[in-house]
C-alpha cells in the first residue's frame, strides 16, 4: 500500500502503548492490504525506540528458527538501550509453523532476564491468528484488530465522496486506479483476491476443493446482502460438496476479511449458530470486481446500486464487529425481516436500509421488538439517516 501521509485512528492507540514505559507484546490483525504494516512503521518510526522490522511474507513458508534469527537481531538493540528498551515488528507471523510456541519461550525468556523488548506481532489472517494466541500466549498479550477502511478514513486520505466508496469499496492500495477500471479491477483480482485466497487460506489452512472455495467466494460476492441457506448454495456450485464442507470454507473466508455468513439474531446463541446465512462481503470492492460491472453501469441499474449501498452498510456494520465493538445479525420469521441487528450487551439496535424494497421495512422492526423486546430503531436512506451518515459514524453509537 503506498504512504499518503494519512495515519488512521488505530495508529494513536498503538503509538500511546509504544511510549508506555513497561514491555508488552502487541497483536496487529486485520485482512490483506488494509494497511497494517504501513500504519505500524509510521508509529514506530515516530516513538523513537530502537527497532528490528521482519517479515514472513513468502512464497513458501519459514521455520520457528526464522522467529530466533529475528528476536536475537532485536536483542542486540534492546540490550545497550537499557530501560528505555526496543521494538521488534514482526509481520505476517500466522504464516511460520509453531510460530506462538516460539514467541512464549523468547517473551518468557526476556521476562526472566529483565530485557526491555517490545514486541509487536501483525497477521492478516485472523481466524488463524487467534488460534495460536489461544494455544500457547494467555495472559501475554493485547490485540488490536484493524479492520477495512471507512467511508471517513477513504475521505481523509484520498478524498473519495460517497459514490466511489460504494463502487470502489475501501482497499487504499486501489485508490489511485480508481480512473482506469479494467486496471483498477486486475488489481483487486489478483493482488488482494487471489493473494488472500492463495496465500492467506490455501496455504494455511486445510482446503481440499480449493475450487470450491472460490466457487463460494464469487457466490458470497454476487449475493451479498442476501439471504441464501447452505442447500440453495450447493445448488448453485458447480462442485457441491456437502453443507459442512461450504459453511468451514465459509468460515475461512470470513477470518481472511472477504466475505460471510451472519447468523439470525436469536436469544438461544444455539439457534443463531445453527441458521441460515446472510451473505455479506467485508469490502464492497469484492463485490464490484467479481460483477465486472462498470461504475456507468452500476449507476443505471438502480436495483444493483441498491445491492452496493446495503452491501456497504453491513460491510460497516460487520468491520466494527470484527473489533468486538459489537456484535451483529439479521432476523427474519416469516415474511418480517430486519436486515441488521446490533447488540452489545443488553443494548439492541434495529438497522433498516431503505433503498427502493417493496416492503414496509417498519412492520419488520415492529414485529421484532414484538418478539425480543424494546430495541432503538434506524432507518438509512430515504425519510431516515442519510446513508452518507450513517457511514460516517461508529456503528456502536447508535446503540
Amino acid at each position: 500500500m503506498r504512504e499518503t501521509g494519512f495515519i488512521r485512528p488505530s495508529g494513536a492507540e498503538l503509538l500511546q502503548r509504544l511510549r508506555e514505559p513497561r514491555r508488552f507484546l502487541q497483536v496487529v490483525t486485520g485482512p490483506r492490504q488494509v494497511g497494517k504494516s504501513t500504519l505500524v512503521g509510521q508509529v514506530v518510526r515516530r516513538a523513537g525506540l530502537p527497532f528490528h522490522i521482519a517479515s514472513a511474507d513468502w512464497p513458501t513458508l519459514q521455520g520457528p528458527e526464522w522467529i530466533e534469527i529475528q528476536w536475537e537481531a532485536a536483542r542486540a538493540l534492546a540490550r545497550p538501550a537499557g530501560s528505555a528498551g526496543a521494538l521488534l515488528v514482526l509481520d505476517e507471523i500466522q504464516k511460520i509453523p509453531r510460530w506462538s510456541d516460539a514467541v512464549k519461550r523468547f517473551w518468557d525468556e526476556d521476562t526472566r532476564h529483565g530485557l526491555e523488548l517490545k514486541a509487536i506481532l501483525l497477521g492478516s489472517a485472523p481466524l488463524l491468528v487467534h488460534r495460536g494466541l489461544a494455544d500457547s500466549l494467555a495472559g501475554r498479550f493485547e490485540t488490536v484488530h484493524l479492520p477495512h477502511w471507512s467511508l471517513s478514513e477513504m475521505r481523509d486520505a484520498f478524498g473519495w465522496s460517497l459514490e466511489q466508496f460504494l463502487f470502489f469499496g475501501a482497499y487504499p492500495g486501489s485508490a489511485p486506479l480508481s480512473g482506469d477500471f479494467d486496471r483498477w479491477r486486475r488489481y483487486v483480482s489478483d493482488s488482494l483476491i487471489e493473494t488472500t485466497i492463495s496465500r492467506d487460506v490455501l496455504l494455511l489452512a486445510r482446503v481440499d476443493k480449493p475450487a470450491l472455495l472460490r466457487r463460494i467466494f464469487e457466490l458470497g460476492c454476487a449475493y451479498s446482502g442476501q439471504i441464501l441457506s447452505f442447500t440453495k448454495m450447493i445448488g448453485r456450485l458447480q462442485d457441491a460438496g456437502n453443507t459442512t464442507t461450504v459453511a468451514h470454507y465459509l468460515e475461512l473466508l470470513a477470518g481472511a476479511g472477504m466475505v460471510g455468513g451472519l447468523q439470525k439474531y436469536s436469544r438461544q446463541p444455539v439457534r443463531s449458530r445453527s441458521s441460515i446465512p446472510k451473505l455479506q462481503v467485508f469490502n464492497n470492492a469484492l463485490m464490484t470486481a467479481v460483477s465486472g460491472k462498470t461504475l456507468e453501469e452500476a449507476r443505471a441499474d438502480r436495483e444493483y446500486w441498491g445491492r452496493l449501498t446495503e452491501s456497504a452498510i453491513g460491510a460497516h456494520l460487520a468491520n466494527a464487529a470484527a473489533t468486538k465493538a459489537c456484535q451483529l445479525f439479521y432476523w427474519r420469521e416469516r415474511n418480517r425481516e430486519v436486515d441488521f441487528v446490533l447488540r452489545a450487551g443488553n443494548k439492541l439496535a434495529l438497522i433498516e436500509i431503505k433503498s427502493g424494497k417493496p416492503r414496509n421495512v417498519l412492520t419488520g422492526m415492529e414485529a421484532f421488538v414484538a418478539a425480543h423486546g424494546p430495541a432503538r430503531k434506524v432507518l438509512v436512506g430515504g425519510e431516515g439517516v442519510p446513508v452518507e451518515e450513517f457511514l460516517a459514524r461508529p456503528p456502536a453509537s447508535w446503540l
